[in-house]
């Protein structure tokens, strides 16, 4: 009888622990489930303040998401992508450095063969304008490109500018042809003030560090800054933001769902605010 007795005691003691093991599996499950899941987005520099307003209200309303952004110029986004950096949704402020990770793209302008993005997700998002700006006060009275443009010629000016690898640097560039003009040409005069990106050419301006400058609509309203003349497409073609997810990303279902939410009429209603224009 004590035996049987101990025996059952054992038994109760090993069915136990087998529980208290289950249990605690379970439970570990459970919580690597709840933990967040991390998207990290790549976009323009002058997507900052519009996509930081979208993300924080999309985390509250989806606390099982958080978004991590990487800004700067898409020249830069791009080549980190290229060189392996872990996003998984791309932004980019002209179709170049988008065109460049899509193996579907012309081969003349993909010329690596670069296979990055999903390309059945992409979608042309946004449109914007190039904008001339100018610092408080106007002391160089520039009102209109062909102001900027005379003071090029006559060495009077400075004008800050995106480097060549940054999109609003290549529209730039095209505003240059539109008129004429030669960037080397411009460059050995002494009238041009370099940016890595859309956000230092804009500070630049705000500062009063430079005459005038080229930059964003967008970037102009939330610096605060005055526009003097808007280029047209004629003079630059239309400055078109795609979006698309990677391959490689780590949530692509998370990832879709966040595109789709990019393109929605409450997202859209914030972009609209700052000057962006919705391609539906």
């Amino acid at each position: 009888m004590i035996d049987i007795m101990k025996k059952a005691a054992a038994l109760v003691v090993v069915l136990s622990v087998c529980v208290f093991l289950i249990c605690g599996c379970t439970g570990s499950k459970a919580r690597e489930e709840k933990k967040p899941v991390e998207l990290i987005v790549f976009a323009a520099a002058s997507m900052t303040e519009t996509m930081e307003e979208i993300g924080k209200a999309y985390m509250e309303k989806n606390p099982d998401i958080v978004i991590t952004y990487n800004f700067d110029s898409s020249g830069t986004l791009k080549t980190q992508i290229e060189e392996g950096a872990d996003c998984d949704i791309f932004i980019s402020a002209a179709s170049k450095q988008m065109d460049q990770l899509d193996i579907t793209a012309d081969k003349e302008i993909n010329t690596d063969g670069l296979d990055c993005i999903d390309h059945d997700t992409r979608t042309d998002l946004l449109e914007n304008k190039v904008a001339l700006v100018v610092p408080e006060g106007n002391p160089g009275n520039i009102n209109s490109y062909d102001d900027m443009i005379a003071g090029l010629k006559d060495k009077t000016i400075l004008l800050a500018v995106g480097n060549e690898d940054v999109p609003v640097g290549q529209y730039t560039q095209k505003i240059f042809s539109y008129y004429g003009l030669d960037m080397d040409d411009l460059d050995r005069d002494g009238v041009l003030s370099y940016g890595s990106n859309v956000k230092e050419v804009t500070t630049q301006v705000s500062e009063a560090a430079v005459d005038c400058g080229v930059i964003y609509s967008t970037d102009a309203f939330s610096a605060g800054l005055t526009v003097a003349d808007t280029a047209t497409e004629e003079m630059c073609g239309k400055v078109v933001y795609p979006a698309a997810v990677l391959k490689g990303s780590a949530h692509p279902k998370e990832a879709r769902a966040f595109l789709d939410h990019l393109g929605s009429d409450e997202s859209g209603r914030i972009f609209e605010s700052v000057g962006f224009t919705c391609i539906d």
